[in-house]
Order: C-alpha cells, then structure tokens, then sequence
C-alpha cells in the first residue's frame, strides 16, 4: 500500500496481482480519514500488507501511529529514495495520485528492504519539537538582524522591539529544552554522555538526541554517519578521479549543529586533534579537515550513547 501524504489530505494506491494500481484520492488527514482508509484497507488488502509512506515533515506521523497501533506494519522512506525511484523510472508527471502508485510499485519491488517503522517515544518528539522551534526562532531573528543594517532609521525601532521579543522566546525555549531534559531520566544521562565529549555543550547536545532519535536503530557509526549525511562520496570513472566530498544526503540539521563544535574540537579535543594533525601532514586541508573532524565528532557521541560510558580520549584515539 503507497500512500503519498500532504498537510490535510493523502492519497493511497495498491499494487494489485494483474499489474494495475487500485487508488482513492484526497482523504481527508484526520481521524474521519483514518477511518475511511481502514475501511478500504479491510476489503481490498491482504492481511499483513505493508503500510509505505515517505517522512514527509510531521504530516505523516498521525496517520502512521493510528495504524501501528492497529497492527499493520509501517514503512517509513526518506523522500530522497522515491525521488531517485522516480527519476529511474524516467516519470516525468507528478500528481498526488502517481506519487501514491509509485510508493506502491516501489515497496512492492523492496518487500525485503522494507524496514518496520516504530513510533518513538514522546518524550523524544517533544524534544525534537523544541530544538527545531529554537533553531526556526534563531532564524527569524537573523533575519530581523539582517533587515536593520539596511533599513531606515524610521522602521529600526520597530525591527529591534522584534528582535527583542525573539530574544525573549528564544531564551524561553532554551529553559524549555533544558527543563524537558532535566526532568527525564533516560535524555538526562545521555545529555550528561554527550557533554563529556570535549566540544560538546548543552545546546549541540539536545540537537544530537533529538535527530539521532533513539540511537539503537543505528547498527554501526557509519550508519550515522551516513544519516547526517557526512559519509564520503567518492567520483571516480575510469581514468577521471574526482574530488571525495561528503554525501550531503542526510540531516542537514546535524550537519550544521556540528560544524562549530567540531571546529571547537580540532583545538580542544585530543582525539579529534590527533586526526586533524594526521591529516594535516597528508597534505589535507580547509574543509576536508573540518568535515573528517564532524565526522569523528558524531562518531564518539554515537560510541558514548551506546556503551553508556563517559568519553575516554585514550579510547578515542585508538579508534
């Protein structure tokens, strides 16, 4: 079953045994619409179908905590797979309608690549909620910042009566973030892991659990790595041998969290130093050197939430 998902509607489409897709179109968002497709479902899907929808934003969670809770087995994809599964298919319209049909045809053809989606804890999405809202506040005052260089001295007063109500929100939201974390246990010690890592503070920290999630779905640190989107993309063809970048096929996210820590760390971290120094004498310079040492970063907070022990310089650089 594909469903494409916008704000307030979703279409959905199956994949039936003759080749052609059953669909039904604009449904509402909602409890009303949940309860339409669960009808649907109930007479023109087999039992234990899977449910696959793309991570669309926030707009996608309701639909897809309703049914796991009914049972079905949920896939969630990254948006990125379905545009490139697109692109294979040389599909050159784009409606609702196709995007569900194309869902359908790809979770079809990737039955044994599906992964079932589990909801996440609340205390999670709270969280995640509350750094993202910071970092939406941090860029509206930004924005606000930028205006007042340039604008006239008649309108200044106005921008910086702005820029000062958003310096109250976003000093509120931080005591919010904060207070969430203190007051639960489990983000509580991870936060006390991550902050043992040198160039890590609070702030970096929150941003770290709430877009890694929960960090057992990582089976290895290249699978975060990969996730933030810092693993190496390597051109070579033939006799052509490009320049190694990074992927950039990730959260952007923590990619920016990291950037400031990570340069912080490349002076004040041993492990992260020791790299940079290695890479240094390689001839390796400018961005190489900062993204391998985002890279490191990520990796020993990844190695600090799964043992649940401190960060160890000494292990760190063996590593």
């Amino acid at each position: 079953m594909g469903i494409d998902i916008a704000k307030r509607t979703f279409d959905l489409a199956i994949l039936q045994p003759n080749g052609k897709h059953r669909t039904k179109s604009k449904l509402s968002n909602d409890q009303a619409g949940f309860a339409v497709f669960e009808d649907w479902l109930q007479r023109h899907a087999e039992p234990g179908a899977w449910i696959v929808m793309e991570a669309t934003g926030i707009y996608h969670e309701a639909l897809a905590e309703h049914f796991h809770a009914l049972g079905y087995r949920i896939a969630v994809l990254n948006p990125a797979q379905i545009a490139r599964y697109a692109q294979s298919q040389l599909q050159r319209s784009k409606t609702d309608k196709l995007d569900a049909k194309l869902i359908a045809t790809y979770g079809q053809r990737h039955l044994d690549h599906l992964r079932a989606w589990q909801p996440e804890p609340l205390s999670l999405r709270q969280l995640r909620a509350l750094t993202r809202h910071l970092e939406d506040l941090q860029a509206l005052r930004q924005m606000e910042l930028n205006r007042l260089d340039v604008s006239r001295e008649n309108v200044k007063d106005s921008i910086q009566a702005i820029v000062q109500r958003l310096n109250e929100q976003i000093e509120w939201t931080l005591k919010q973030i904060k207070q969430h974390i203190d007051d639960d246990p489990d983000l509580r010690g991870k936060r006390d892991l991550l902050v043992s890592i040198d160039g890590i503070a609070d702030k970096t920290a929150a941003l770290i659990l709430a877009e890694l999630g929960e960090i057992e779905r990582f089976t290895h640190s290249r699978a975060v790595t990969a996730f933030a989107g810092l693993d190496p993309r390597l051109q070579e063809s033939g006799a052509f041998y490009g320049r190694t970048r990074i992927s950039r096929t990730g959260s952007a996210r923590l990619r920016s969290a990291l950037y400031l820590p990570a340069v912080v760390a490349m002076t004040y971290n041993p492990a992260i130093k020791a790299q940079v120094e290695r890479l240094r004498a390689r001839g390796k310079m400018g961005k190489q050197t900062v993204c391998a040492a985002m890279r490191k970063l990520l990796s020993i907070a990844y190695g600090v939430l799964k043992s649940g022990k401190p960060f160890d310089p000494a292990l760190a650089i063996a590593h």
